[in-house]
């Protein structure tokens, strides 16, 4: 079991507050990964896929008591790896952190899994999973320059034609904000176009991140054949989960409205998606280090820019774990 390792081509991450770490265990064939705000940070979810295993998604609520989190952790290990989150907890409180509750301190970290399960790994551990201790090590781990590909929670993740991965995407915006994704791709569908090598998410695609390949000519005849890695109608077989954070300052209730509008990124990225086995899920989260003069305009912009990030990071995170399966 380790944790990840800061990598010299690793992308840095774009906002200031916040550090990414991973954790994996080769012979489990399954990972963590921790999203870890300097401050607590706002935050909220929106869940769409028909088979979702979550911690704390309820607290997210912007009706619910709690604004903020201390970490968000996603996992492998099906609902096995909830138990990560708790390992990301026990390093929040030894570090003090945590909603206070006088005389303790309760760190808040909802969590969400992919089923990796099935994936020739050998899942053989025991009385108690090895997913609180990948939790406890990814928090460690956590960085500025966190790798993407076959890492954390993507380390087992495969989809229907591919590998899965571990991706990351971002962009900053004119007004100064940044928004970034963090996707484990772990999808019932495919990222690719057909039976060819490119794709969905091509055109939203920047600097090559994932090949630029662009789009296939001729279009490929399979290009709408339902491809599915165990069936589309397979309950808890599969996954996509991911975070989009922001360093702009939003309330609970326009995190959630975020959420919802970055779905589309799934759309543009998968074919098929959000099935009845995709447990499909988007965190959203604030650092809150940039007020913006906000008008009409500035959450419709977070929203869509949102949802372009995650159309880029699912497929940066498939072609990255590919080229390192081709290398390896």
């Amino acid at each position: 079991m380790t944790g990840s390792t800061e990598l010299a081509d690793s992308p840095s991450i774009p906002i200031a507050g916040l550090s990414i770490g991973h954790a994996e265990d080769e012979t489990l064939r399954s990972g963590t990964t921790v999203i870890l705000p300097d401050e607590p940070a706002v935050a909220s979810v929106h869940v769409v896929g028909g088979s979702p295993g979550t911690r704390e998604t309820d607290l997210l609520n912007p009706q619910q008591l709690v604004e903020k989190v201390d970490a968000i952790v996603l996992s492998g290990g099906s609902a096995f790896g909830l138990d990560a989150a708790g390992g990301a907890q026990a390093w929040l409180a030894e570090a003090g952190r945590g909603f206070p509750v006088p005389p303790k301190r309760i760190p808040i970290v909802p969590a969400a899994i992919l089923f990796d399960l099935n994936n020739g790994g050998n899942k053989n551990w025991g009385r108690y999973p090895p997913y609180r201790d990948l939790g406890y090590a990814a928090t460690a781990a956590a960085g500025q320059n966190p790798p993407t590909g076959r890492v954390g929670a993507g380390y087992g993740a495969t989809t229907a034609t591919t590998p899965g991965g571990l991706g990351m995407a971002s962009l900053t915006l004119p007004c100064g904000a940044t928004v970034m994704s963090v996707m484990a791709v772990n999808a019932a569908g495919s990222p690719r176009i057909g039976s060819s090598t490119h794709y969905w998410a091509a055109p939203f695609e920047r600097d090559g991140e994932f090949g630029g390949l662009g789009l296939p000519a001729p279009w490929p005849a399979d290009a709408e054949t339902v491809m599915t890695k165990a069936g589309h109608s397979t309950a808890g077989m599969n996954t996509t989960i991911g975070v989009v954070i922001t360093d702009a300052v939003i309330s609970k209730v326009e995190a959630k409205q975020i959420a919802v509008m970055a779905h589309d990124g799934f759309a543009r990225a998968l074919y098929p998606v959000h099935t009845p086995g995709d447990g499909d899920l988007l965190f959203v989260l604030s650092t809150g280090a940039k007020v913006l003069d906000r008008d009409s305009l500035s959450l419709l912009t977070l929203g869509t820019t949102a949802a372009n990030v995650v159309t880029r990071a699912i497929a940066q995170g498939v072609h990255a774990a590919i080229c390192q399966e081709e290398s390896a």
